[in-house]
């Protein structure tokens, strides 16, 4: 199974965004991802076995339950690998002081939990960010890195880390298809 674990952001922070890209999406050679795909990764995991999944649940509501619930919000934006090169385009995660800490500690006990459960972390040093387009082709994009940074979400509340199932293709035009596999929420925080 291809997995990861994120934080998702309530409806009411992804309607924000999508209706500040909305207006924008005519223009330029993007492939803009749909409200549904919008969510912070902590960690990445390629390749699960079916039998590591049980492990891997149990392993990650831990790490949940060791972080508090935090606020943050979307703000900001960037490209990678570099703006002049640009082969996807993102919005950034703030939080203040002591949530930017529980945001780093909770996206490396994801991954500490994936690695205690046998299973393999793709990616690289953690970039709270969430994708909103993908390019084909290396772009220059300092117009639109501009157009991010001037955008600011509401604050919303990061209580849970929801484990999510990713089946390429399988979406809208070809996209990957999520699907929820689990819900763990941080310490203190009800899942309603």
């Amino acid at each position: 199974m291809r997995l990861f674990a994120a934080l998702v952001p309530p409806e009411e922070a992804v309607e924000h965004l999508d209706e500040f890209l909305a207006p924008r999406r005519g223009e330029g050679a993007f492939r803009w991802a749909t409200a549904e795909q919008l969510h912070l990764t902590l960690a990445f995991y390629a390749d699960v076995a079916d039998r590591s999944l049980d492990e891997l649940v149990e392993r990650l509501g831990t790490a949940a339950r060791r972080r508090t619930p935090f606020g943050v919000r979307v703000a900001g934006g960037g490209a990678f690998p570099d703006v002049a090169r640009a082969r996807v385009l993102w919005a950034g995660l703030v939080a203040d002081e002591a949530g930017a800490v529980e945001l780093d500690r909770l996206a490396a006990g994801c991954r500490a939990a994936a690695s205690r459960s046998g299973v393999a972390v793709d990616g690289q040093r953690f970039r709270p960010h969430l994708t909103v387009a993908r390019l084909g082709r290396p772009t220059e994009a300092t117009r639109w890195v501009r157009l991010l940074d001037a955008y600011a979400g509401p604050t919303w509340t990061a209580d849970r880390v929801t484990l999510v199932a990713s089946y390429l293709g399988e979406g809208p035009r070809r996209r990957p298809r999520h699907e929820p596999v689990a819900e763990l929420p941080l310490a203190g925080a009800g899942l309603g």
